[in-house]
């Protein structure tokens, strides 16, 4: 039997590199909830990110198959973004971590109880 490498360990790994790395979620789920976008508007609805890191994520998106890139060639020359069947195809699991941020205050409350132990701690020494 041959070793697996830690980082290949996790069958979900490359899954989440691919899905949550920055900025994916958010141009996923905007594309997936208002349809096909220019840049402009995609910036628009994505404010905190700026034009570099959008051209950079929607390139990999495309690359990955996430995403449809549409040029038109006119004056001046139009490009569209849309969503894949396979990008739709993580609406299940967006889904299911949508109900789970129920749990969100949950983890705020544990944030708070270990920030305060690890404050009385350090008073302690």
């Amino acid at each position: 039997m041959t070793e697996v490498p830690p980082e290949q360990a996790c069958p979900i790994a490359p899954v989440v590199d691919i899905v949550f790395s920055r900025w994916t979620t958010p141009i996923l789920w905007t594309l997936n909830e208002y349809g096909r976008q220019r840049f402009v508007e995609l910036e628009r609805r994505i404010t905190t990110i700026t034009p570099k890191v959008l051209t950079q994520r929607l390139r990999q998106l495309e690359r990955d198959g996430l995403v449809i890139r549409t040029y038109h060639p006119e004056v001046p020359p139009r490009v569209e973004y849309e969503i894949s069947e396979l990008g739709r195809s993580l609406a299940s699991l967006f889904v299911a971590l949508t109900d789970w941020s129920v749990n969100l205050a949950k983890v705020e409350q544990a944030r708070a109880a270990y920030d305060a132990k690890q404050l009385t701690r350090r008073r302690r020494t």
